[in-house]
């Protein structure tokens, strides 16, 4: 910095290299906000495009530029497969992108869901088929039981329980991965148990279902399930049930016999040759193709 005499005037001497890296950064941002308005309009256009297309054309899949290919849909071409293994092979995400939604059958597959306890690949479903169906962990050991389950186990259970059992070690096993069994435990063995409060609609359901189980699914007889009710208006915090692991296995295996006669009839104890007796780790592939499944 630079001074005058009287110290009113002040001027800035910079390296040539910082006054190049300066301007270079003004004019990129300039360039940026010139595309930027550009997309906008174009995006614009494209819609307006779109829907005049939508208003004129025939019902048959149309795009901007002509014909697009539909999405062909998904008839078991992954199964039996690790996660662990598929997720790292090149050109996967591509692959996934290609198939409809193995659930819903509507929209675009976006990510490969697979059973975490088992570690194989179930089918490419989309983001929001894939959300409905993770269970909403609290804990590591801890599942509170949402709404949404009453569609998964009670309108739409069918076609979830076929999906849950395209894994081979869930299939053979006749149950599921033990959050969801919790979460199943919960919303079905208890649902008599459940205490209610009056509310403006008549008598509400107590709280929140929660469920937590010490011990692992791998030896079951010190696998414990526990379902308590939460946020209790009264105030309570009540345990509704401890269940042991293999009385809720057999519950869910007469449940899925009623529920989905064909699931349970495609289940049974088959041979385990090749499935493991522990639960696989799931390994994350953190390379740029790879996030594309998560």
């Amino acid at each position: 910095m630079q001074r005058s005499g009287d110290g009113a005037d002040q001027s800035w001497w910079l390296p040539r290299a910082v006054v190049r890296l300066l301007d270079a950064a003004e004019h990129t941002e300039t360039e940026w906000l010139h595309t930027t308005q550009a997309c906008k309009a174009d995006t614009a256009v494209t819609q307006q495009h779109s829907r005049n297309s939508r208003a004129t054309d025939s019902p048959s899949m149309t795009g901007v530029n002509g014909p697009t290919i539909p999405h062909r849909p998904y008839t078991g071409e992954l199964r039996g497969q690790l996660y662990s293994v598929l997720s790292r092979k090149p050109g996967i995400s591509r692959q996934v992108a290609g198939w409809a939604c193995a659930q819903c059958g509507t929209a675009p597959a976006a990510v490969l869901d697979h059973c975490h306890e088992h570690g194989y690949v179930r089918a490419p479903v989309c983001p929001s088929c894939n959300t409905l169906e993770r269970p909403d962990h609290l804990y590591d050991t801890v599942v509170r039981v949402a709404s949404r389950y009453q569609r998964l186990f009670e309108t739409d259970a069918a076609g979830w329980l076929r999906h849950w059992h395209r894994c081979p070690g869930c299939r053979t096993r006749t149950t599921l991965p033990l959050p969801h069994l919790a979460a199943w435990t919960a919303h079905t063995a208890t649902r008599t148990l459940r205490p209610t409060h009056p509310g403006s609609r008549g008598r509400q359901p107590c709280g929140v279902l929660r469920v937590s189980w010490t011990g692992s699914q791998t030896t079951p007889r010190s696998c414990l399930l526990t379902v308590s009710v939460d946020f209790c208006p009264s105030g309570e915090h009540r345990v509704l049930a401890r269940v042991p692991y293999r009385e809720a296995v057999e519950r869910f295996g007469t449940w899925l016999a009623e529920t989905a006669p064909a699931v349970a009839a495609a289940a049974g104890p088959d041979p385990l040759d090749g499935l493991p007796a522990e639960p696989r780790p799931v390994i994350a592939d953190i390379s740029s193709e790879g996030l594309a499944l998560f």
